[in-house]
């Protein structure tokens, strides 16, 4: 318990600095709200029901676009990691796509599907999938070759080695690069309901803020701060637990 206090520490210190510094107002109220206000704004929200709803709505874009990268970006990493000919064909775009700003992509998903969910669930899915597949490719190309060959020996299918050699060996590496989506998820979609969208977290932010909620508007910009390290945290004892046989 002590050490987890000591860790969260810092939040603690730098929830009293903005109160202090807002109150003192060493910076413009407008420009940086206290804190307090900021959390009777939050109240506020989840009382008319507009942090719930826009939240929804970016929950949902973000865990399809997600779970829709790790299922396909998983898949292709290991396939490329095994198959020759696919890894020649694909690990070309996977290198040409990764240094690529994912926000780019954002008019053309619109131009392809419009301003609903299927653009944002898009994007994420082509965001987040490059991580994960190229976490999937090392972890499968690490695999120990000694027991694929003692697999085989025994006589083992193909199906079978993939089950209980490749998965296992690419599980760390694989792991990892889904908890980059993860975080990647968060800053497209917000990035995208910004630019365009008429509901989301990103979409409240821009709109209270156009409308000089500033309090709202970092009462929102908070909630999905905290959301994203929530998910992160929980994310992160899931590992733990899928990689406990490694210990």
């Amino acid at each position: 318990m002590t050490r987890t206090a000591l860790r969260y520490l810092p939040l603690l210190l730098l929830a009293l600095a903005w109160e202090v510094t807002a109150r003192l107002n060493i910076v413009d109220t407008l420009a940086l709200p206290p804190l307090s206000a900021v959390a009777t704004a939050w109240a506020d929200l989840i009382r008319d029901g507009e942090l719930v709803d826009n939240g929804t709505a970016s929950l949902y874009r973000g865990s399809v676009g997600l779970l829709l990268a790790v299922v396909g970006g998983g898949g292709l990493g290991i396939a490329m990691a095994r198959w020759r000919l696919l890894d020649v064909f694909v690990n070309p775009l996977v290198e040409l796509f990764y240094p690529l700003p994912k926000s780019a992509l954002i008019p053309v998903t619109v131009l392809w599907l419009g301003f609903g969910d299927g653009s944002k669930i898009l994007l994420i899915f082509l965001g987040c999938m490059i991580p994960v597949t190229i976490g999937a490719y090392n972890g499968a190309r690490g695999a120990d070759h000694a027991l694929i060959w003692s697999a085989r020996s025994m006589g083992a299918s193909r199906l079978r080695m993939m089950w209980d050699v490749i998965m296992p060996s690419a599980l760390p590496e694989l792991l990892n690069g889904i908890r980059t989506a993860l975080a990647l998820a968060f800053i497209l979609l917000v990035s995208s309901e910004l630019i365009v969208s008429q509901q989301g977290f990103g979409y409240l932010i821009g709109y209270l803020g156009a409308t000089g909620s500033y309090e709202g508007m970092y009462a929102v910009v908070l909630t999905v701060a905290f959301l994203g390290f929530a998910a992160d945290r929980l994310y992160q004892l899931l590992m733990q637990r899928l990689l406990r046989w490694r210990e």
